[in-house]
Formats: structure tokens, C-alpha cells, sequence
């Protein structure tokens, strides 16, 4: 049984509605006034947090290391370090970030991508650490998050079980007591066909720990479907308009998409309920909408009841239809008029 875990005051968990995050990244296009405009969104939408990521270019690689090739990627041809260089946030705008989330009854967090990163976000007060699928084998970084005593949300993209495994194990070993596994296909965009939803409840059995989504397909889908199979937590890539462009635009919802997400989300996660069989509450009255057997026509003391006299029909006020074949050839007892429902003291 995997436990409730409290963020800033906000419970997660089975028996609360899901934890959806907005996702920032780069969508701020290098303006703080949009930063924070996407916030505003984000609070608007009903999103309960907006995540960050803490970087730079430097901390991330090298001019030169590399530039992407890959014919179906968003970023073929470009340098993976100009490519940090659009993305990053200023360090110097998370924290009038986080102090606008705040304002607006979010939850404001980020990815750290080095140990110098969680320094800083411990600075401002960071209530808990993502990590990203590509540093969950960054083990010196997991024990770093893991030190702060904070829960940490983690993505599990691009990683083997074994790699998992090692990294969940890093993790409570350096005092992480408050773990949340993401369900991540690192592909940008991701498909329905590669997210694979049925990993889910696995991935919750096999570690002991909650877990959500992180999801880069298109539209609302497949996050709501993922409360279905028990992901207590969502996370989606945000902008104000796909149009706008910026480095992760084109897999990013819109905050239309986002509020219909957290409604949608909301719905589904309701709709779990428990395992139930016979009539609820809510149905009693739709009972009498069953079928039964009636008289079809008016039959006179002593006429047997044939397949032309007595009908199965609604409501459900007579005889169940389960008795039809056992009353025909049956002599009633009295006169009935028809539209009678049947009862065992006519015959």
C-alpha cells in the first residue's frame, strides 16, 4: 500500500484527486513577463504546481559536445549547448517565479540538473525535487536531492529496471522517505503507441511507491487515462500558445487543454470508486424501469395465460421476466384487465 505523501501542504496520494503540474521548462521564450504569465495560466487552469528547471548551458555540457542529428527530432541540426542556451531560466527569475506561484496558490519547484542547482533551490525554499529522466542514473545528484529531506518526485524515462532499481535504492539509502515514480516516455513528442499505461500499477507494485505520469504526447488522452490505471500524479509540458514557438511548444498544452486536464483528471479519478455489484443507492429508484410481466389483454377466471395475453414490459411492478415461461399455460384465477402487472395470487 503506497502512502499519502504532503507537498507544501497539499496531500497526494489514492485518495486525493491527481497532482497536476505544469511544466514551464522553456516555454518562458527568454521573457520573465511571460515567465510569469505562464504562472498565472497555470493558476487560472487549476494546476496545483509549476515546475522549473535549474540549469545552464554549462552545467549541462560543453560548446562543441554535440549537435543532434536525428532526422524525426524537434531539434535536428541544432548544438546541444545553443540549444541549453535558449532554454534555460535565469537563476535570477526563479525566485520572482516562485514568489508569484505563491501568490497565486501554486506549488513552485524545479529539476535541479547539478548539485550546485539544489543549493540554490534549497536557498529559496523549494518544498520538493523533480528529477529528469535523463539524470536518474546521475547518482552523486540523487543523493544530493535525496539529503534535502524533501520528497522527490522522479521521471523514469530512458532508463533500463536495473537502472530504476539502482536509482530508487540511491535514493532511500541517502534519506529520501517520500519517493513518486513518473511513468516517461523520452521522446518529444511522445505517442499513445509508446507510452505503454499498463507499466503503471507494475511500477507501483514492483517499487512500493506512488506513481504518476509524466506525459509528452499531445492532447489530454492519455494523462487522463493514466488515473485510471492509479497515477496519482501528472505532468505536462505548458505555454500560452503553441504558436508562440519556443523549444518544447510543439508538445505543450495550451491552458485551455490544461484546465480541461484537470477537470477531466478529476472525473476519472472519481470514477475509480471501489469494486461494486448489486443496486447502489443512486439506482433504487431506476428500479421500477426493470421489466415484468404484464397482461397484454383482458383475460377472464380461468383462461390460461398464453404468449398473446401476458407481456414482458416496463415497469418493473409484476412478476419477474425470469417466471414468463413458468406462467404460460397457467390458468388465472380471477378476471384482469389488461395493463395488470402479474402477481402469484392471479393464477
Amino acid at each position: 500500500m503506497t502512502h499519502e505523501i504532503a507537498i507544501a501542504g497539499r496531500q497526494v496520494g489514492p485518495g486525493n484527486r491527481p497532482f497536476i503540474i505544469a511544466e514551464m521548462s522553456g516555454n518562458h521564450n527568454h521573457s520573465l513577463k511571460r515567465a510569469l504569465a505562464i504562472v498565472d495560466a497555470a493558476a487560472d487552469a487549476g494546476a496545483d504546481a509549476i515546475k522549473l528547471q535549474t540549469y545552464t548551458a554549462d552545467t549541462m555540457t560543453l560548446p562543441g559536445a554535440f549537435t543532434i542529428a536525428d532526422e524525426n527530432s524537434l531539434w535536428k541540426g541544432r548544438e546541444l549547448y545553443d540549444l541549453y542556451k535558449e532554454a534555460y531560466t535565469p537563476w535570477e527569475w526563479h525566485k520572482p517565479i516562485f514568489d508569484r506561484a505563491r501568490e497565486r496558490g501554486l506549488i513552485a519547484f524545479s529539476s535541479p540538473f547539478d548539485e550546485t542547482a539544489v543549493d540554490f533551490l534549497e536557498e529559496l525554499g523549494a518544498p520538493v525535487y523533480k528529477i529528469a529522466s535523463f539524470e536518474n542514473t546521475d547518482h552523486p545528484l540523487l543523493r544530493k536531492v535525496a539529503a534535502t529531506g524533501k520528497p522527490v518526485i522522479m521521471s523514469t524515462g530512458a532508463a533500463t529496471i536495473s537502472e530504476l532499481d539502482d536509482a530508487v535504492n540511491v535514493l532511500r539509502q541517502a534519506g529520501c522517505q517520500q519517493l513518486i515514480l513518473l511513468k516517461c516516455t523520452s521522446t518529444y513528442p511522445a505517442t499513445p503507441q509508446n507510452t505503454n499505461l499498463l507499466t503503471i500499477p507494475h511500477m507501483r507494485e514492483l517499487f512500493g511507491v506512488q506513481v504518476g505520469l509524466s506525459d509528452h504526447t499531445m492532447g489530454v488522452g492519455v494523462a487522463v487515462a493514466a488515473v485510471a490505471f492509479g497515477a496519482t500524479v501528472i505532468e505536462k509540458h505548458f505555454t500560452l500558445r503553441r504558436a508562440d514557438g519556443g523549444v518544447d511548444a510543439a508538445f505543450s498544452l495550451e491552458p485551455a487543454e490544461l484546465s480541461s486536464l484537470v477537470i477531466e483528471s478529476e472525473r476519472a479519478w472519481q470514477a475509480l470508486g471501489y469494486v461494486q455489484y448489486g443496486v447502489q443507492r443512486a439506482e433504487e429508484k431506476s428500479r421500477l424501469f426493470k421489466r415484468s410481466v404484464y397482461a397484454a389483454k383482458d383475460i377472464t377466471a380461468g383462461e390460461a395465460f398464453t404468449k398473446e395475453n401476458i407481456r414482458i414490459i416496463r415497469p418493473g411492478l409484476g412478476l419477474a421476466p425470469k417466471h414468463y415461461e413458468e406462467l404460460l399455460g397457467k390458468a388465472a384465477t380471477k378476471s384482469i384487465k389488461a395493463g395488470t402487472p402479474l402477481s402469484w395470487d392471479l393464477l
